[in-house]
């Protein structure tokens, strides 16, 4: 475990973790939302073994964190103009946006039906990481079905020794997870209310939908609190 609140163990703590996610290792890294658990989002052992420390299947792909906006290019194709508005207004920043999977890339993140959901989160450690690694597949620090981990000692109490590397980066500043935007159909569409509400995406994207199917001038939906994804 290495505190990331120190500039001195942060550097230790993210060059360490860089090295066990290149051998297929797992770690715990803070975001602005909640903590994630990461493995690299190009080797398919490492994200079976992720999905493995939490208790899900292959029907659970997770989310993909990047460090810059101009990932995604190389990440999704058919991307909507709404979504490149998106982007540009909240990245980094807590919303994952689910797109059409680039069909080149060799990968294999579970059952995601041809799709992948990318997000930049807005965390200085997590992104001094995705710097030295690129994309990595991340999802909440948990066991499936439990809260959310807020804390690295939360993420080590569920996780324990199936990961390698913990990054403390102090209590996360959010608690709540990213907000969900799916973009591979004709309209966008929240799938799961989070630190963003319809009111402040529509506001960018007037004809989003909520995820009980509400325009985007209906309101903002309460977050709730989720365990997909950080």
């Amino acid at each position: 475990m290495y505190d990331c609140t120190q500039a001195e163990t942060r550097d230790e703590g993210v060059a360490a973790a860089a090295t066990a996610l290149s051998r297929g290792r797992l770690v715990v890294l803070p975001t602005d939302t909640v903590y994630g658990i990461g493995a690299s989002a190009f080797d398919p052992d490492a994200v079976a073994a992720l999905l493995a420390a939490k208790g899900r299947g292959r029907q659970s792909p997770p989310p993909v964190l990047v460090p810059a906006p101009a990932t995604v290019a190389g990440l999704a194709v058919d991307v909507p103009a709404a979504v490149t508005t998106l982007v540009e207004t909240f990245w980094p920043g807590p919303l994952t946006i689910i797109c059409r999977a680039q069909p080149t890339l060799a990968w294999d993140l579970g059952d995601t039906g041809g799709t992948v959901a990318l997000r930049m989160p807005d965390d200085e450690v997590a992104l001094a990481l995705l710097t030295r690694t690129g994309p990595l597949a991340v999802s909440s620090a948990n066991r499936h079905g439990r809260p959310a981990a807020t804390t690295v000692l939360e993420a080590a109490t569920a996780l324990g020794d199936s990961v390698d590397v913990y990054l403390d980066g102090g209590p996360s500043r959010g608690g709540v997870a990213s907000t969900i935007v799916d973009a591979t159909g004709p309209t966008l569409r929240i799938v799961r209310a989070g630190a963003l509400g319809l009111a402040e995406l529509a506001a960018v994207v007037p004809g989003i939908v909520g995820p009980d199917g509400e325009a985007g001038d209906a309101g903002t939906p309460d977050a709730k609190d989720g365990a997909a994804s950080p």
